[in-house]
């Protein structure tokens, strides 16, 4: 027997309860909400240390689906959710030394760039060969993620979950924009394409024209992907050079790895004299110069005989110049600097960090940070000043090009080395204050794609692991463990010659922000002419 809820109306009738289908209307309503939160939790495992780089695919063919023809307010709410799923996951080690604090309120900041996307998805969703239009949109969000606030966070970028994917030789042909905009046009048309295929099944009424920019929005992608593959090559072009990477560890995890910094100096002193011994035996073959990761002596060598002395003797040891990671001040300013230490001359050239990071190596708004927690400002006593010359080392005929660390998320930072005339490129960094948590893996896939990009060897010396040498095709050929001491040797390629990418710089950028502004202003003036219309 069923029983059916029902109701009196105004004339005395009885008619069915409307209480289940709109307490059912609710739930439906939560639909879209849940799906964005669950699509961008979807983003976050599609990136390493995880190699599921294609489920970005259906984590943006979900968020189509949530945004498609929402109103600016829905779309802001469903965005943001989105963002909160993709970011709070990814950027959790931010917090590992310094509490859920930083963490929670970085995430609720970037999450509102990722709002405003979804916002301008939503707007664009109705014009024809919508997915081009919004994959523009997504990337014109990045844009300007990556340069507000505080000079930007382009942490999260799409192009750097693709290091292992099909995609990835698209980072040569217009860097990490256009690597970016093809993962997500492809997620939108694979939406697009099923979306128009349950449309062809309910109407019986064939869109052919929509079909075709669906379909295309998926292969043009993939094809491209393929015929980009000629321009990823490991071949020397200015011959090649031995290379080792140390890796001396520190005492221990977390920020408190600085309070001792000399052990830090000694351990990679250690590592580097463990070097020398091997090669000395033949276990290990001469290389042509060696790399320490930054912050490996942050005692000031200029202005500390000890550490200069130390510096100077495991460079004699292994008999070839060193470029050594140092915290220095100079006329008051302090800064983080890379030093290139021949084993004769002592100290030759230097490069100071150009691109220092908020909150870790300089405090803005510390006023306002200090009254919150005066932990925070304790941890960062005195900011750093920031490089204004690219790094680029003549090592023995060799030119290096340095991206320290946090650098190597920017898009300038590593273009300039290359076109400054870097043959190789190296990215010292210090992980230890962030212990096991994903950060490393992160970051060392933002090398890989950086090797794609502009063709070159990338090596990774790290204080703590994972150190890495990276081939121009983005292949990791050695690397370390975590919290280990250990040193790499290889043989690298030099190279010469300039992708695409390179020599394009900012402009596929530029371009694809204009067709996202181009798409934005298609679709305002479509719904403005549209409540003209009605109005009439």
């Amino acid at each position: 027997m069923t029983v059916t809820a029902t109701s009196v109306d105004q004339s005395g009738q009885l008619q069915p309860s409307s209480a289940p289908s709109a307490r059912g209307r609710r739930l439906l309503r939560l639909v879209p909400a849940l799906a964005s939160v669950l699509c961008g939790v979807l983003l976050y495992i599609s990136f390493p240390p995880r190699t599921l780089w294609w489920l970005a695919l259906p984590a943006f063919a979900g968020f189509a689906w949530a945004l498609r023809g929402r109103t600016w307010k829905a779309a802001l709410g469903l965005g943001y959710l989105f963002g909160l799923g993709f970011l709070l996951p990814l950027l959790v080690w931010t917090g590992v030394e310094v509490g859920p604090g930083p963490w929670l309120a970085l995430v609720a900041i970037e999450a509102i760039f990722v709002a405003l996307v979804g916002v301008g998805v939503a707007a664009v969703s109705k014009l024809p060969a919508w997915p081009v239009w919004a994959a523009a949109v997504w990337i014109a969000g990045e844009a300007v993620r990556a340069r507000v606030p505080f000079r930007g966070f382009p942490w999260g970028k799409i192009a750097f979950g693709q290091a292992d994917g099909v995609f990835l030789p698209l980072a040569a042909v217009g860097g990490t924009p256009v690597l970016g905009f093809a993962v997500v046009l492809c997620g939108f048309g694979l939406y697009e394409a099923g979306r128009l295929v349950a449309e062809r099944r309910r109407t019986r009424v064939p869109r052919r024209g929509a079909a075709a920019a669906a379909l295309l929005s998926v292969a043009v992608p993939v094809v491209g992907a393929v015929a980009a593959r000629p321009l990823v090559s490991d071949k020397a072009e200015a011959g090649s050079a031995t290379v080792a990477l140390i890796q001396g560890n520190v005492p221990r995890a977390g920020l408190e790895f600085s309070a001792q910094r000399r052990a830090v100096l000694d351990h990679h002193v250690r590592e580097t004299l463990k070097l020398a011994a091997d090669i000395k035996a033949g276990k290990a073959a001469r290389p042509d110069y060696v790399l320490w990761p930054e912050n490996s002596s942050d005692i000031d060598p200029f202005t500390n005989p000890d550490a200069a002395a130390v510096i100077s003797g495991a460079a004699r040891a292994v008999g070839v110049p060193l470029s050594v990671g140092g915290v220095v001040e100079k006329d008051g300013r302090l800064l983080n600097e890379q030093i290139l230490w021949d084993p004769v001359k002592g100290p030759t050239q230097t490069y100071d960090k150009r691109q220092v990071q908020p909150f870790g190596e300089y405090l803005p708004l510390r006023g306002m940070v200090g009254a919150i927690n005066k932990n925070w400002t304790s941890m960062v006593r005195q900011d750093f000043s920031r490089g204004s010359e690219p790094g680029v080392f003549d090592i023995r005929g060799a030119k290096v090009g340095l991206a320290t660390c946090y650098e190597a998320a920017f898009d300038w930072a590593v273009r300039d080395t290359v076109t400054h005339g870097a043959q190789m490129i190296s990215v010292p960094s210090n992980n230890a204050t962030f212990d096991r948590s994903e950060m490393t893996y992160q970051q060392l896939a933002m090398s890989r794609v950086r090797a794609v990009e502009h063709s070159r060897t990338v090596t990774v010396p790290v204080t703590s692991g994972v150190s890495a040498v990276i081939m121009p095709d983005g292949r990791i050929t050695q690397k370390t463990g975590m919290f280990v001491p250990a040193y790499l040797v290889q043989k690298v390629p030099l190279r010469t010659s300039e992708t695409p990418a390179t020599a394009l710089g900012i402009l596929p950028e530029i371009a694809l922000v204009l067709v996202a502004a181009g798409g934005l202003g298609w679709a305002i003036g479509s719904g403005l002419r549209g409540r003209r219309t009605v109005g009439a």
